[in-house]
């Protein structure tokens, strides 16, 4: 796993960056990044296994207000926010993706894991860095039971994440999104605490 020490996790609760990797930060998100999110959604390349994306901006305005303010109002307190969402950034302040670990609604210790990386950012590894740091905060800082996630069947570069990171697939649902090519199916991948902790253990 990514290298965190508390007292880093201390720092993102007070709204700092803390090193991601060698070259690059990571911090809970913040409204001037809410632009460079945009701009990486409505990218066809990016979006080609996103369900929501492209999409018009006021609904990502729409989607992230709130994430946004309820992070502000969490970092006055140096607390987690509902739904910790992070934006990595090189040293020159460039916009290398983000992730987020969000409960799942009413059911309390469930967690979901996400990651988006503009195309730049490709092939460097980041994604499974980031899904490996939202699992652990998942799992050490928020009290989760249980993570999951899902994508499209034909993206492989993110199932091929979820199973490096220790995620197992528990399931497929066929024919699920429809795409140009036709249709494509979503599958299903999550890890437990007790694996969680098995794998640490290893």
């Amino acid at each position: 796993m990514i290298n965190s020490p508390l007292n880093h996790y201390s720092a993102l609760k007070q709204g700092h960056s803390i090193p991601f990797g060698d070259t690059l930060n990571i911090a809970l998100i913040q409204a001037s990044d809410l632009s460079d999110i945009i701009e990486m959604l409505n990218d066809d390349k990016v979006n080609t296994y996103l369900f929501f994306a492209p999409a018009d901006d006021s609904l990502y305005e729409g989607f992230f207000g709130p994430i946004i303010g309820n992070t502000q109002e969490a970092i006055k307190n140096s607390e987690w926010p509902e739904a910790p969402t992070f934006v990595i950034r090189d040293a020159q302040g460039q916009y290398m993706g983000m992730t987020a670990v969000t409960p799942v609604m009413f059911l309390q210790g469930n967690f979901e894991v996400g990651y988006q990386l503009p195309t730049h950012a490709w092939g460097q590894g980041l994604a499974t860095r980031a899904c490996q740091m939202m699992t652990e905060i998942g799992f050490t800082e928020l009290n989760a039971h249980k993570i999951s996630a899902d994508c499209y069947a034909e993206n492989i570069g993110s199932y091929k994440t979820m199973e490096k990171c220790g995620f197992i697939l528990e399931g497929r649902q066929l024919d699920y999104y429809k795409t140009e090519q036709g249709f494509d199916d979503k599958v299903y991948y999550g890890i437990t605490a007790k694996q969680f902790a098995d794998q640490k253990r290893k």
